[in-house]
């Protein structure tokens, strides 16, 4: 019987990212009628729950805190791409388009992801611990690079408006992703063991408990699947994008809701993935998804920008207004007082929860 289960989960983990790619290919490039708006919207939904399987599969095979990377490099690498490829289609249009996905990111993994994950796993076992250093070291390097491309460019004087000049945009590229490959050498390397599920003796657990590794066939066959996957779901996700634009416009939104949307869409899997290792008691593994995708989001999309703003028509505009930049300073203010305990409640999780809600709010009714 289990074995016929796992055979059925690898049918359609495998059947719906080739179908998703194929209709990705079919539709790219053409204007999508209401009922085949539809149709991606169920493929899409469909890639990202095989997405978050084949990234398990690959996480068990190389182990944490590896495998907590995997996804969220992936899912930024393909996100970069279509923030590129949505500049380069519209211009000056889409001049907010990296800044506004870039802090729709932070704010759902920051607020979303990890208030969302501390609230379910605090309801299910009273409190839930984590890792302290290795959190506190994500937290303040997101600090410092959202700080570095995000907030600067506002209070610039080179040029005019929230942009960068171009030896300034230089420097935030190669601090971003220099930071950015120090923090991975961290996670990976010097202190592994700072990213680590803990108990609450401080004992160090086995991420992936007892449960036997996936074969290196099974690994690198989900290594391919997982790219099909996230591919559809980016390239499905670009397919929806004009509806969605036209929704927001009809409704009378600011254009910053568009970049909320996407990056809502581009994070479904390592929020589901995030929430089911909190069912499994592994909330670091959860802080690390959470907190990895905020800052693979930043020091990979920044440089990419970056280089790409040396093409494109339209001007890079990075600078966070007010609103956004108080924002920013609370998230940063309340997930230092969350991590340094090491622990939290349900209550942690709500203020995060709260956070993102007025972000939500405040995206709609600026």
């Amino acid at each position: 019987m289990i074995i016929r289960l796992r055979a059925q989960a690898l049918r359609w983990t495998v059947t719906v990212p080739v179908l998703a790619f194929v209709l990705l290919a079919l539709a790219w490039g053409r204007s999508l009628p209401g009922p085949l708006v539809v149709l991606v919207s169920c493929f899409l939904a469909g890639a990202v729950l095989a997405a978050v399987h084949h990234a398990e599969v690959i996480a068990h095979r190389v182990g944490e805190p590896l495998g907590s990377l995997v996804l969220a490099v992936a899912v930024t690498i393909i996100e970069v791409a279509l923030i590129v490829t949505l500049m380069a289609d519209s211009g000056a249009k889409n001049a907010t388009l990296a800044r506004d996905t870039v802090f729709a990111a932070v704010m759902i993994t920051c607020n979303g992801i990890l208030g969302l994950c501390i609230l379910v796993g605090a309801l299910r076992h009273r409190t839930v611990v984590f890792n302290a250093e290795g959190t506190g070291a994500a937290l303040g390097t997101i600090a410092t690079l959202a700080t570095l491309s995000l907030v600067l460019p506002t209070f610039t004087t080179s040029t005019p408006g929230p942009q960068f000049s171009t030896t300034q945009l230089v420097f935030a590229a190669t601090a971003s992703i220099v930071i950015y490959l120090l923090f991975v050498t961290t996670l990976t390397v010097r202190h592994r063991d700072y990213f680590l599920p803990v108990t609450s003796s401080g004992q160090v657990l086995d991420a992936d408990g007892h449960a036997e590794p996936p074969t290196s066939r099974q690994a690198f066959t989900s290594l391919a699947m997982l790219a099909v996957a996230l591919v559809s779901v980016v390239g499905l996700a670009k397919g929806v994008s004009p509806t969605i634009e036209s929704v927001v416009a009809s409704a009378g939104l600011p254009s910053s809701v568009v970049g909320a949307v996407i990056a809502l869409l581009v994070l479904l899997p390592e929020t589901i993935a995030a929430v089911r290792a909190t069912l499994r008691n592994r909330v670091q593994i959860s802080l690390n998804l959470a907190l990895g995708s905020a800052l693979a989001s930043i020091g990979l999309t920044i440089p990419a920008v970056a280089i790409a703003s040396g093409w494109l028509s339209g001007p890079l505009v990075l600078g966070l207004g007010a609103t956004h930049m108080v924002l920013l300073t609370l998230t940063i203010a309340v997930g230092t007082l969350t991590v340094v305990p090491g622990r939290a409640t349900p209550l942690q999780g709500a203020v995060h929860l709260a956070v993102l809600a007025a972000y939500l709010v405040l995206a709609v009714s600026p």
